[in-house]
This record gives C-alpha cells, structure tokens and sequence, in this order.
C-alpha cells in the first residue's frame, strides 16, 4: 500500500489521533487561557500560573514517584517531554509530509497533567517534513533550552539529556513503525526509518546510542526510583549500586 502524503496539515491534525497519546498534538486555544507556553517554561524566572512550570514539573514528578533528588526527577521529566515532541512531530512527517512550527511561544503545555505531557499547538503553520526541519524544530527549538534549563537548574549531566534526547526519538520511531506495520503502511516504516537515522546522526545527538542496537551509552537514572529498575535500552543490564555520582551520564 502507498503512503498517502496529505498536501497540507489540516488545523486538528487529526491524522495523529490513530496513534495514542504520545503523538496526540491538540491544536487551537488552550482550555484555559492561563496556561504557559514551552518558552516560558525554559526561562529561569517565576514567570506563570505555576511560577515556573518546567520546576512545578519537576518537583510533581518527584513527590509522584519518591525520587530521592531532584535531578533523577529532572532526568524524567526531561524525558516525558523529548517524547511527547518527538512523537509529535516526526508523526506529522510521516503522514503529513510536513510538519507544524513547533515555536515554544506557541506551544502551551499544563504542567499540572497527567502523562503523556498535555500539549496545545495554538497555531499550525506547516514546515517541511525533512530531518532537517525536524531537528529546528524539536531539538533546536525545544530540547537544546530545556536541557539547559535542567543542567543549570538541578546539575542534570548534559550527557545524560542527550541520551534521554535519543532514547525519547528511537522510541518513538519504534512506536510510529510498529503501527504502520500493522496497518499496512510500508512507506511509512521506510520513512520513519530514514528521518530517525538522520536525526540520531545529528550532532546534537550521535554518539548518544549505540549505532547497532539503540542502546543508550548513558542512564536515565530511573533506577534509582523505590521499586524502579532499567529501561529496555538502557547502558545498564541490572540496576548497579546507589551511589551519589553514579550514572550521571
């Protein structure tokens, strides 16, 4: 069966839907008005409804799982919103052949919701759907300022957010094949196959896998969660011992 590339995006992206919450990108206003954008949530001042949202996050994610530092809560946030981006956006260029500008000025997000990350695009001008556009979009636009927010604010090893970076891009890709295999789409697993080995070759991310099997050369350190283990790609086969610098990437 041929992929079908639709010329333009339409103004819902209703094509995401069949592929579950991590791709699901609302658009249009967000349900309340006070809602932060992405922007803000990269900048260090107490500039929203929620102070800050990406620190609101990261200490909801701490007290949700009992993280015993801030940072591994850090780490797991960073890596629920590299997901939800990705998944996004390489979805649209898949199916769309395009993707929307993902400016974070235009992007809300509640901090305060569940997981998968509840995103709102509130305005859906289409770009290219090429690696390249991806990389502005996602990792330029989004992940390059988050990683920095979260060094600078909980000392998250940069290693160690390139990783959750790459880690967050295979699986969606995994995520998006794995469906177009089971609905037939063979042109969608040979595109999602050739944008993710572009995108793992950027600079801001080769080297963060290992080109064979996709593991990660780094840990996201949800290990060291009560009752956590290692992730399915993880440097680690078995948690290792707890200690204050370990795994930091």
């Amino acid at each position: 069966m041929v992929l079908l590339l639709l010329v333009d995006l339409d103004a819902d992206l209703a094509a995401l839907r069949p592929l579950g919450g991590f791709f699901l990108l609302r658009t249009g206003a967000a349900p309340r008005s006070t809602l932060p954008t992405l922007a803000q949530a990269y900048e260090s001042e107490k500039c929203d409804v929620y102070g800050n949202s990406l620190t609101f996050r990261v200490h909801k994610v701490a007290a949700l799982l009992d993280a015993p530092e801030p940072r591994i809560a850090a780490s797991i946030a960073h890596q629920g919103l590299a997901s939800r981006l990705w998944s996004a956006a390489l979805g649209c260029a898949v199916l769309y052949g395009g993707v929307p500008d993902l400016d974070a000025r235009l992007v809300r997000w509640d901090a305060d919701g569940s997981a998968p990350d509840d995103l709102w695009l509130t305005e859906v001008r289409p770009l290219p759907g090429n690696a390249t556009s991806l990389a502005g979009a996602v990792l330029d636009g989004h992940l390059e300022p988050l990683a920095q927010a979260l060094h600078t604010r909980y000392r998250v090893a940069s290693g160690l957010l390139r990783g959750n970076a790459a880690s967050a891009l295979a699986g969606a890709a995994r995520q998006l094949a794995g469906w177009a295999r089971a609905n037939g789409r063979p042109d969608a697993v040979a595109r999602t196959r050739t944008l993710a080995t572009e995108l793992l070759a950027h600079p801001g991310l080769a080297g963060a896998l290992d080109p064979g099997t996709l593991r990660r050369r780094s840990c996201c350190l949800y290990y060291r969660v009560p009752g956590g283990g290692v992730c399915g790609d993880c440097c680690f086969t078995r948690p290792p011992r707890s200690s204050p610098g370990a795994a930091s990437g």
